[in-house]
């Protein structure tokens, strides 16, 4: 953790990378200055939950104007097996590199017509995506620099109210007790974006800004014996804080499954909240938080989620001949849930809203989960 600390000094200093250097133990101070709009007076949580991260109020600053390329383009400067966050709604699918998401944390865009905004939190390994759209107001979100349980507390612009990134709940004034709507989305390779979102687009490195994007400001933080950083309060020991797990959701039902006990399996059949499920594993990603270059870093496997109930008929599925094939129809499918050869050719799987997280962060926001054993 030493390393990570200094690195984070030494970037922060010459490279501009979004570091939490800051006010480890220190309550966070509140501002009428910094925050005009906030009704302070509105919270669901105690204060003293909050800490700062050391930038200030959008000192990770959101994109707001995303540009997008093609796949040839991307190529470029995006390794096959660099992570993104891939989401498609109706015909449109994108892709969010990770490389460049550190640096930034939000995205506010607009897919096939539905505003969205695209998060995600390097401490806690955490890739959220919401609708911008709350009681048929539309929302844009900035960091307000501050952590909960080592998580990214967001704001929207519109009210200044504070939103945790892990849970979209809006925890401090006028949308307290709000929940954004979750919206499905996956951690795949680019090489996996292309091969099966031929048409899809990949957000640009022409942010607007200035950064190292593909390096990595957080190196070695994924390290399963270190401990989370700016994490304050009781850290839940049924698993090692900083192992990987895959959430499922099901209504407000979730599962974990830690990858200790999955990362040998392609295909896993599972039921929970009486939902019959499959996870396909999607093949293996670069850690973006491990070596400087993201390129240079190991291989962590990547999954996806679906329901087995595809036109009120349960389906069952086998890996054979590197192929994943339904026994009820022989039919051949893609890892994410599309079937691309067979009787049912064409036909998508309903997904299932999961993630890949550090334990610690799932299990504090969620000490009740239900964990997965084999």
């Amino acid at each position: 953790m030493k390393n990570i600390l200094s690195l984070y000094i030494i970037g922060f200093l010459f490279i501009q990378i979004p570091f939490h250097i800051a006010a480890a133990s220190e309550a966070v101070k509140f501002s009428s200055v910094e925050w005009p709009k906030t009704d302070f007076n509105k919270h669901n949580i105690s204060f003293d939950e909050i800490l700062s991260g050391g930038p200030p109020k959008n000192g990770i600053p959101a994109i707001d104007k995303p540009r997008f390329v093609k796949s040839d383009n991307a190529k470029k400067w995006l390794k096959p097996l660099e992570p993104v966050i891939a989401i498609k709604l109706g015909s449109e699918a994108k892709a969010y590199p990770l490389q460049i998401l550190m640096f930034h944390e939000i995205v506010n865009d607009v897919l096939n017509g539905q505003a969205i905004a695209v998060t995600f939190c390097p401490l806690c390994n955490s890739s959220m995506v919401f609708s911008r759209k709350v009681n048929g107001r539309t929302l844009d979100f900035g960091t307000t620099g501050r952590l909960r349980n080592s998580d990214l507390i967001m704001y929207d612009r519109q009210t200044e109210s504070w939103w945790q990134q892990f849970t979209g709940e809006g925890l401090i004034g006028f949308y307290t007790d709000t929940e954004l709507t979750e919206l499905t989305s996956n951690i795949i390779s680019f090489q996996a974006f292309q091969q099966h979102y031929p048409n899809g687009k990949i957000l640009s490195r022409e942010t607007g800004f200035s950064r190292q994007y593909g390096k990595n400001p957080y190196r070695g933080y994924d390290d399963i014996n270190n401990t989370p950083f700016l994490m304050r309060g009781p850290i839940d020991t049924r698993l090692p804080p900083m192992e990987r797990v895959l959430s499922v959701k099901i209504s407000d039902q979730q599962k974990l499954y830690p990858f200790s006990t999955i990362d040998d399996s392609t295909i896993i059949h599972d039921k929970f909240n009486g939902q019959p499920l499959v996870i396909f594993k999607t093949g293996d990603i670069y850690s973006a938080l491990d070596q400087y270059n993201i390129d240079d870093s190991k291989k962590v496997s990547a999954y996806s989620v679906f329901s087995t109930t595809l036109n009120s008929k349960q389906l069952h599925f086998y890996f054979e001949d590197k192929t994943i094939k339904d026994r009820e129809t022989k039919s051949e499918w893609s890892v994410v849930g599309k079937a691309v050869k067979g009787k049912l050719k064409g036909k998508q799987l309903p997904a299932l809203s999961h993630g890949i997280h550090f334990a610690f962060a799932w299990l504090a926001f969620n000490p009740n989960v239900e964990i997965f054993k084999p």
